[in-house]
């Protein structure tokens, strides 16, 4: 029986009726300590979501569903190692790389070897083909070989070594790398090479440039070793690059591209703040694992965060979901985030291979604060579509400048303040607004929020806060009955592009091509030509 059709789905589609039409306004003045109730907090994480468009009922039914759906025996699956990615036959077990003493062994032998050799990078004892110590490392990949340590490398900024720079390169479009290029230099720059089967177009395309960049300069084809390491499964063909295997770190098919920051392609991590700050940030995942494992629904934060998508989604029909880190260092998160959500639950197909019958993943995006108050907030505050939305706010700040840190927290609140309860036409008058600009002065409010505070932007609390989404998209596939864990829409565009490249070049006729793509192709060709 699908989730749908549940009694305690109905329970809901009835109770979102009476909530509907109801204002946070109102919701608050029916309440006032809607904020004890209506929070949850992990040590020192706290997680608000009072200004959400609901009630304890509504939790509570939202919990009881979970309970249907079996989100506890499914963790469980996941957790024993079971292939719970039934379209790829695969376990998924990512927790399982910053699990600690208690890590595979394989995991384990990784961390071992990812830490001698940042020891050997910072200390100096790894050096250049002109003998130079290392300054620059350039990290190249694409997807969650990208995304994540990109994210987490900007985060821990605060925490950044002394001597060396962290740079990330992914895009195909040769700008990317020709403008990191020419700021680098090829006597003391270290290549990442981060790819799975090292045979992903974009990394390897920008990786030999890369590789003619170095050999234009030393001339020497054996001092690639001494340039490129690889975070890779593929020996054959790292080999084959000119890499030494000692240099290649592996990680297992049981790891998914966008959970992979916690395995060897954190690698540049690492590189950028220090092994000791790395585990540190496995630490913090563990916790969170722990946490999510083992809390009651009531406080359990990764499925509270689930809930409350799945109520904004399904039965308030908000298909947008923007997520607003107060925090510069955290700029990077809301696209860390993207390809989390819309890659795993970005489905239409069911467990079951059936097409599902209620929305999936809403569309995510977002910016740091306060920038996107300054672009899209105006979409938020009087735009005519239902956004759901996420603030995150650091209680200290990690770059703590003279007057700074409370204006931007004082931001933060007030938007999300803003956009739960809006402005009156009366409230405008009262503030002495004329009559001619009241209808521009008012703001109708009931745009619903979670506000997520942490402490302070560690590599122990970052930890906990990506572990925190990525547990709530579990949750959220296994409420939407959905495989999480492959992402088969990512293939079909890259099957394309190989048939389509030869065509650009002239190497292969196009006429098998829809008229628009084949009109496309001759009028590119006319100025490659």
């Amino acid at each position: 029986m699908r989730l749908t059709e549940t009694s305690g789905w109905r329970a809901l589609a009835d109770h979102v009726k009476q909530l509907r039409q109801k204002h946070l306004r109102s919701l608050f003045a029916d309440d006032p300590s809607r904020f004890e109730h209506l929070s949850c907090r992990h040590g020192n994480l706290l997680v608000d979501y009072s200004k959400q468009r609901l009630t304890g009922e509504t939790m509570q039914l939202l919990r009881q569903l979970a309970q249907t759906a079996d989100i506890a025996g499914w963790a469980r699956r996941m957790r024993s190692g079971e292939a719970i990615n039934h379209t790829e036959q695969r376990a998924v077990r990512h927790v399982d790389l910053r699990a600690g003493d208690a890590a595979p062994p394989e995991v384990r032998n990784v961390l071992t070897r990812m830490q001698a050799f940042c020891e050997r990078v910072h200390s100096g004892q790894w050096r250049g083909y002109s003998g130079e110590r290392i300054t620059d490392i350039l990290n190249i990949g694409i997807g969650g070989s990208d995304l994540g340590p990109h994210m987490a490398v900007q985060a821990l900024a605060a925490r950044q070594h002394p001597d060396i720079r962290v740079h990330f390169v992914s895009n195909l479009d040769g700008a990317d790398l020709a403008n990191m290029l020419q700021h680098l230099s090829p006597r003391s720059t270290l290549f990442v090479i981060a790819s799975k089967t090292f045979t992903t177009l974009e990394t390897i395309t920008n990786a030999r440039t890369a590789r003619d960049w170095l050999l234009a300069a030393c001339g020497d084809p054996s001092m690639v070793a001494r340039h490129f390491v690889a975070a890779s499964t593929n020996l054959k063909a790292t080999g084959e690059f000119g890499i030494a295997p000692e240099n290649v770190f592996e990680f297992q098919d049981w790891v998914g591209g966008r959970f992979s920051l916690w395995s060897a392609i954190g690698l540049p991590i690492a590189l950028a703040v220090g092994f000791a700050n790395f585990k540190e940030l496995l630490a913090g995942a563990r916790d969170m694992d722990e946490h999510f494992f083992s809390a009651p629904a009531e406080s359990n934060l990764p499925l509270t965060l689930a809930l409350l998508a799945l109520w904004n989604t399904n039965f308030l029909k908000a298909h947008s979901h923007g997520v607003f880190p107060y925090s510069h260092s955290l700029g990077l998160l809301p696209a860390h985030l993207q390809q989390l959500e819309m890659e795993s639950n970005g489905k239409h197909v069911d467990r079951q291979g059936l097409p599902v019958d209620i929305a999936t993943a809403p569309i995510l995006w977002g910016t740091a604060g306060t920038n996107g108050q300054h672009s899209f907030f105006q979409l938020l505050h009087q735009g005519s579509e239902l956004v759901a939305s996420d603030f995150i706010a650091l209680a200290r700040s990690d770059f703590p400048l003279p007057g700074h840190h409370s204006n931007l927290l004082a931001n933060c609140l007030a938007q999300s303040s803003a956009l739960a309860f809006g402005q009156t036409q009366k409230e405008a008058r009262q503030a002495g607004i004329p009559e001619s600009l009241l209808p521009y002065r008012t703001f109708p409010g009931n745009q619903p929020s979670t506000t997520i505070v942490l402490p302070e932007l560690s590599p122990f609390t970052l930890g906990q806060l990506v572990a925190l989404y990525e547990h709530k998209v579990f949750c959220l596939g296994v409420l939407w009955n959905l495989n999480s864990f492959d992402q088969w829409g990512v293939e079909l565009g890259k099957q394309l592009a190989s048939r389509l490249a030869p065509c650009l070049r002239g190497e292969a006729a196009s006429d098998t091509l829809d008229s628009s793509t084949r009109g496309l192709i001759d009028h590119l060709r006319q100025f490659r030509t």
